[in-house]
């Protein structure tokens, strides 16, 4: 081969060779950038469709489970008097009732981040309700006590707000019963009462709730509850009717329909745990016939929710110490998204369901 030829075979030889490094260096490139926006953009629509699910997904929205907010718990009159003038029940999450003197009921409402413009009437204390504001970390709301109650707000360290007829609530002076009757509060009135009180819940929610219905059916030993009687006295009787459109129990007190003062509709409620405490008459030199309940230990009772209900346990180890509720088998109770109401019956009365 001449060199002249040989020259030119070389030449082009480094040409290519020129060439395919800088075609290796392209590609390199492109893996190293474009490819990196490749990934990008197939990361974004990952992100995208991830989040989008997340958004389809059923939400609680009983309460914001995110939240850190103490909440109210109020002591609201049951007497048969003041009884057709309560307010604001159906905007609580959590409703308690227990025995009181005379076979009379009290009722404990939980309200928590909500605006609520008339709540009550407002009632007075007894100590055993402090256990379960405790349980709930709420700052309890009152007007009056007893005497167990009094001593116990120092001792349990109890954050509470007392009603009163200015700063923190009102005297409904146009309805036509006795002034005791007559003291109602709101949540921005309770705002006023909050002072230095500390407004960071410390403990989790009491129950575990659902974004989904709870399939009850499948859960051992449960039974058909269409209507439920929780009686607490030759006085009070508190029952429920379901209604299966709404997927919520109608509330009646002694047979009659148990309604709000404003809104005159009957009180609904998603969720109801009944179970049975020991109640005594305390001894205290007042004869009053006050009560005492001997919470503290465990027992049976009933979750009812959506037509049905299944039997539970129940745990409370201390004044201040969150009840806990499970299935039979010890798996942790989870409840319907919805408002609830705990009775707690006594255990010298029988309760209905059918």
């Amino acid at each position: 081969m001449s060199k002249i030829k040989s020259k030119k075979l070389n030449k082009k030889i480094k040409i290519i060779g020129i060439i395919l490094a800088l075609l290796v260096v392209a590609g390199g490139c492109f893996l190293a950038f474009g490819g990196d926006k490749a990934d990008n953009v197939k990361n974004k629509i990952k992100d995208a469709t991830k989040k989008k699910k997340k958004s389809d997904e059923p939400k609680i929205t009983i309460v914001d489970p995110d939240s850190k907010s103490r909440p109210y718990a109020v002591m609201i009159n049951n007497i048969g008097t003041a009884r057709p003038l309560q307010s604001g029940l159906q905007d609580a999450y959590i409703i308690y009732e227990m025995i009181v003197e005379g076979g009379l009921t009290r009722y404990m409402a939980l309200f928590m981040d909500q605006n609520v413009d008339r709540i009550g009437s407002i009632r007075s204390s007894r100590h055993y309700y402090l256990d379960y504001a405790l349980e709930n970390d709420a700052i309890y709301v009152h007007h009056g006590q007893s005497p167990q109650a009094q001593a116990d707000f120092s001792a349990l360290n109890v954050d509470r707000i007392v009603v009163d007829d200015s700063k923190t609530g009102w005297r409904d002076k146009s309805l036509k019963v006795s002034s005791e009757h007559t003291l109602f509060t709101s949540t921005s009135k309770l705002a006023n009462g909050i002072g230095k009180k500390r407004t960071t819940r410390n403990k989790d929610l009491l129950l575990n709730y659902s974004a989904k219905s709870v399939d009850l059916a499948s859960i051992a030993n449960n039974k058909v509850a269409n209507k439920v009687s929780i009686p607490y006295s030759n006085s009070v009787v508190s029952s429920y009717e379901y209604d299966p459109e709404a997927k919520v129990y109608k509330r009646f007190v002694n047979g009659k329909e148990h309604t709000d003062y404003v809104t005159k509709k009957q009180y609904t409620f998603k969720n109801i745990i009944t179970y049975q405490v020991k109640n005594t008459t305390l001894n205290d030199g007042e004869n009053k016939g006050r009560q005492t309940l001997h919470n503290i230990g465990s027992g049976t009772g009933y979750y009812i929710s959506e037509g049905i209900a299944v039997p539970i346990k129940w745990e409370k180890k201390s004044r201040s110490e969150q009840t806990k509720y499970t299935l039979e088998d010890g798996s942790e109770l989870k409840v319907n998204d919805g408002n609830t109401f705990i009775q707690i019956q006594p255990t010298d009365r029988t309760l209905t369901i059918e």
